[in-house]
């Protein structure tokens, strides 16, 4: 087996979270290697939001301007209710927003953020390594050691940005992803071949919530298409059925909302479905000289749309702690561990609870709507821990 003993950091995964922390460490001098199981760097998906948190990030890393290039910045995100259409309150994004928070809301498709990491890391010296899947991660007192395809990848420090799934998870902690019993349906297309769309969805973002189902739309690629995602809860899932979330329970779930929510539903991709989970919010992600990044340490529920989001910030974290202790990776990982724990695990369960909240019913789903058509539309102060860190 050949030893390769050329590199400071070795990221096995190659996704939003892998990437950041690639470009991230080696923009500050270290030598990455990242390797990617796929045959080719790729995301799978349709839209994802990027919030102030993130964008300053980005701005910091060189990458703002190209990412709003391919992004669109929405004039405000929007809540209706789903059954009667209402507008029930909105938060401006222009602005205010963006002097309260010193960078703007984007959104963007899920791949052209990856291509813009993807070739900020080629620019950065990054090895990128596609169809290299890990055996092991050998943690060692000074070092650890990945293998992939007969190579021993030694390195100062290995990282896991391998996902949901993370089987490299399990060295710190033994438990499972959590299924929430949602699913969601997504589609992008372009605008051209949608019709009788609200204006609002090609300008904004868009969240219709109702019992038990949410709808969620938002321009992509400067207006050119039209991000939709329908998530539902599965009747199925709960009766303990093996198949669960297919087409037709989400045309169930959706019967009764108004007639914006029902013309979303034809835009949506009905041939593969995107079961919901995360995990409970652990408190150690580090084995030596391993560390957990990305959705492997801090999968979320996709309600406050911080799932990237918390993935740049994992990396601008622990580039900022190795820069601070030259040399010290056991010093750096601690404190990253430190920092990111607390604040992950407050937006993991602020998601969940988020969840319920758009998804109730009855009296719940009255004294909601009322409260949140009496906020001011200038009221941040919900936002301003999630925004401003």
């Amino acid at each position: 087996m050949t030893d390769r003993t050329d590199t400071d950091v070795a990221v096995v995964g190659g996704g939003i979270g892998g990437l950041a922390n690639a470009l991230a460490l080696a923009s500050s001098g270290h030598r990455v290697r990242v390797l990617e199981r796929a045959p080719a760097f790729a995301e799978v998906g349709a839209g994802l939001q990027l919030a102030p948190n993130a964008t300053r990030i980005l701005r910091e890393w060189g990458l703002l301007d190209e990412v709003i290039e391919h992004g669109v910045r929405p004039g405000r995100l929007v809540f209706k209710d789903a059954l009667d259409g209402a507008e029930l309150t909105s938060l401006e994004l222009g602005g205010s927003f963006e002097r309260r928070y010193g960078a703007p809301y984007v959104v963007i498709h899920r791949s052209d953020l990856l291509s813009i990491l993807f070739r900020a890391c080629e620019r950065a010296g990054v090895e990128l390594l596609a169809d290299h899947k890990v055996d092991d991660v050998i943690v060692a007192e000074d070092e650890a050691v990945v293998v992939a395809k007969g190579e021993k990848h030694r390195a100062a420090i290995a990282l896991a940005a391998d996902g949901l799934w993370s089987p490299l998870r399990g060295r710190v902690s033994d438990d499972s992803p959590v299924c929430s019993g949602y699913v969601a349906y997504r589609g992008a297309l372009p605008v051209s071949e949608v019709t009788d769309v609200d204006a609002d969805a090609l300008t904004d973002v868009v969240v219709h919530f109702g019992p038990g189902c949410h709808l969620v739309q938002y321009p992509l690629r400067q207006g050119e298409m039209l991000n939709t995602v329908a998530v539902f809860a599965s009747p199925a899932y709960a009766r303990g059925e093996e198949e669960w979330g297919g087409p037709g329970e989400l045309d169930a779930a959706f019967d009764g909302t108004c007639p914006a929510v029902q013309r979303g539903l034809a835009w949506l991709w009905r041939d593969r479905r995107w079961p919901m989970f995360d995990r409970l919010p652990i408190g150690n992600w580090v084995d030596g000289r391993l560390a957990l990044t990305g959705d492997a340490a801090h999968p979320m529920l996709q309600y406050l749309a911080q799932g990237a989001c918390q993935a740049l910030e994992d990396a601008h974290c622990l580039a900022a702690e190795a820069g601070k202790r030259e040399g010290d990776w056991a010093g750096a990982l601690e404190a990253y561990q430190r920092i990111r724990t607390a604040r992950t695990a407050r937006v993991q369960s602020s998601a969940r609870v988020w969840g319920e909240i758009w998804h109730c019913d009855g009296l719940t789903r009255t004294l909601r709507n009322a409260l949140l058509t009496d906020r001011r539309l200038d009221d941040y102060q919900y936002v301003d821990w999630l925004y401003q860190s």
